[in-house]
């Protein structure tokens, strides 16, 4: 058994800081809620249900990523990796499990209580992690007292989501949001964590490889839809390589520009972390999106032609965009790249109304690799 250690603040500037196997299945394990969000997307767009699906997506997709964004900048600071560290980290690993239980109420009834269990798991043991931070780090007392107390305050407002009235649902979901989104800005005025921006970078960058395993895994379930009697026909290996092309360049794009050296400061990292929520979601929404594609292809789909090419170019136009914020807008690169991002966004949302959308979106994302990789100075 691995003694217990104190909780005290990592060396922001500490050498080969890398993740750790718990982080590893820690989001091995997000992935799995992340899945179900992805198929009751799917399955509402199949069925016609655009609003829905998409504001179920987005609500159950926040629960999930802000729970392990906090995590992982938690750990990015005070990582002890003692008994304690692990068994509370396994806890919030079984919320999001029984999280990931209640997605399919939440998105069909707008019943949060399975969700909100959940979710009551992770954050009360996320408020243990940082009790233990302030019980040892002294100059980081302040800071930790406040995630903690803000943590629960956040965690006692969701209440209003289980007990606030239909019409009143998306008002309270809204203030849920500005009161965990409020919690870091607040915690960290005046004495900020000591997150470490190389570890932070390839948290991040690893949560994003393991949710496109999610849009390789769609592009593989085209070509194995002939099991559900479509019949591997030309436009089945059409969505395929088209989708796999895509998953491809969105990999090449994500990880072209270095990330650590822009989180400079607290202030950018906050909104560069908050900016993630965007590009999570709308890696997973792509996968719903090719399985969308595959139902119109064998006729179970009750969506018009146009919003079953939406539902693949809005997840990718609106990827391409925030990479653009992100990561490669603060390195200015110049006004070249900067058009060439803008204009495959613009590019990708349009190719919804032509007859081949995704193979042109593909053909729009190589091109963007291969203008990024001629105007870009590289070293």
């Amino acid at each position: 058994m691995i003694r217990l250690r104190p909780m005290r603040a990592r060396d922001a500037g500490e050498s080969h800081r890398t993740a750790t196997n718990l982080e590893l299945f820690f989001d091995l394990c997000f992935v799995v809620a992340v899945s179900f969000a992805g198929s009751q997307l799917h399955h509402a767009l199949s069925e016609g249900h655009v609003a829905q699906g998409v504001l179920g997506y987005l609500t159950t997709f926040f629960a999930i990523w802000w729970a392990w964004m906090n995590y992982t900048w938690f750990s990015s600071a005070y990582d002890n990796d003692d008994w304690l560290f692990r068994l509370t980290t396994l806890v919030q690993i079984s919320g999001v499990l029984v999280l990931a239980a209640g997605v399919p109420r939440a998105f069909q009834d707008h019943d949060f209580r399975v969700v909100y269990a959940g979710y009551l798991i992770m954050r009360l043991a996320m408020a243990a992690h940082w009790l233990r931070a302030a019980s040892a780090d002294r100059p980081g007392r302040r800071t930790a007292v406040r995630y903690a107390v803000g943590i629960c305050v956040a965690q006692a407002g969701w209440i209003l989501l289980l007990v606030a009235p239909g019409e009143w649902y998306l008002a309270a979901f809204a203030l849920g949001v500005v009161l965990e989104l409020s919690v870091p800005v607040w915690a960290e005025h005046g004495s900020p964590t000591a997150w470490h921006p190389h570890h932070i970078a390839e948290r991040y960058g690893l949560f994003t490889i393991i949710m496109m395993g999610e849009n390789v895994l769609a592009a593989t379930v085209a070509v194995q839809a002939e099991a559900r009697g479509v019949g591997l026909g030309p436009e089945l290996i059409v969505l395929a390589l088209g989708a796999l092309v895509i998953a491809f360049a969105m990999w090449w794009l994500y990880f072209d520009s270095p990330t650590a050296e822009i989180l400079d400061s607290s202030r950018r990292a906050i909104l560069w972390g908050y900016g993630h929520y965007a590009i999570f979601a709308a890696v997973g929404a792509f996968s719903a999106g090719v399985e969308v594609n595959i139902d119109h292809i064998s006729g179970t789909a009750h969506l018009p032609s146009t919003g079953v090419a939406l539902a693949v170019s809005v997840p990718v136009a609106v990827f391409l965009f925030m990479v653009w914020a992100l990561h490669v807008r603060p390195h200015r690169y110049g006004v070249a790249d900067d058009v060439a991002f803008l204009g495959a966004a613009l590019l990708v949302l349009l190719s919804a109304l032509t007859p081949a959308p995704i193979p042109l979106t593909a053909v729009v994302l190589v091109a963007l690799v291969a203008v990024t990789g001629v105007t870009r100075p590289r070293d």
